[in-house]
């Protein structure tokens, strides 16, 4: 019940926050802006605060980082090539095994550390949902898809989320740095990034192929050996008491 009740505290200050920043500023396109980052800013409290209600092991936990710490070295590692990383692909993988909740959370974190390497600022929270809804929905997926999945489907998820993960970050440019606010000078945004996106979606593609079928057992081999122990411990704490 408190749980609840910090939740919707949450969502009050953020909706009182996003009026505010709509009625009271100046500039009606600088409110979108501002507005947009409240709401932003609020979906990632609740992504947050649900995984911190949730119960979430110590093996749970050194599983995420250590999935995003192996995409953030991907994307150092190949950040000589524009958009083309293999960071994404990696995401959607760690997603699709271990499901929605370990996706997002292993999507926001390598946004969030990786950009201390290169660079931290107003695109770091869009891009932290960006990736976490790549992991999240990828989750969804493993869920109806299971083991028997096929690289090919992953490609196509991959080359997806590529355009979709532009789009989302073009938005922020366009609500950040555009005027006016229209349907052209969205166009334009868009079309500006157009082949940074074909090489995002072009690198998830190459990645889920090259990939997949000697990734996936492995982390599947890591979730049952994840279960298995948790289980365990659960028996044993059930006969000491």
């Amino acid at each position: 019940m408190k749980r609840n009740g910090i939740s919707w505290l949450l969502i009050l200050v953020a909706a009182g926050l996003a009026f505010l920043a709509y009625a009271l500023w100046p500039t009606e396109d600088l409110n979108w802006a501002v507005t947009s980052f409240v709401l932003l800013f609020l979906g990632l409290g609740l992504f947050y605060l649900r995984f911190e209600r949730a119960k979430v092991s110590s093996k749970e936990m050194a599983l995420i980082a250590s999935l995003a710490a192996l995409a953030v070295v991907g994307r150092i590692i190949f950040a000589p090539f524009p958009n083309f990383k293999p960071t994404t692909y990696l995401i959607l993988l760690a997603g699709f095994v271990f499901g929605p909740r370990a996706g997002f959370m292993v999507g926001a974190t390598v946004a969030l550390v990786s950009n201390m390497f290169f660079g931290q600022g107003p695109w770091t929270p869009w891009q932290m949902m960006a990736w976490g809804l790549v992991g999240a929905t990828a989750g969804l997926y493993g869920r109806w898809r299971g083991e028997k999945v096929h690289p090919l489907e992953l490609a196509v998820f991959g080359a997806v989320w590529g355009f979709l993960f532009g789009w989302i970050m073009n938005a922020w440019v366009w609500l950040t740095t555009f005027f006016p606010l229209n349907f052209t000078t969205f166009v334009a945004a868009n079309a500006a990034s157009f082949w940074f996106d074909v090489s995002h979606a072009a690198a998830n593609v190459l990645f889920a192929l090259l990939l997949t079928r000697s990734f996936l057992p492995i982390l599947y081999r890591f979730r049952k050996k994840l279960t298995t122990i948790s289980l365990e411990v659960q028996t044993d704490e059930n006969i000491q008491h």
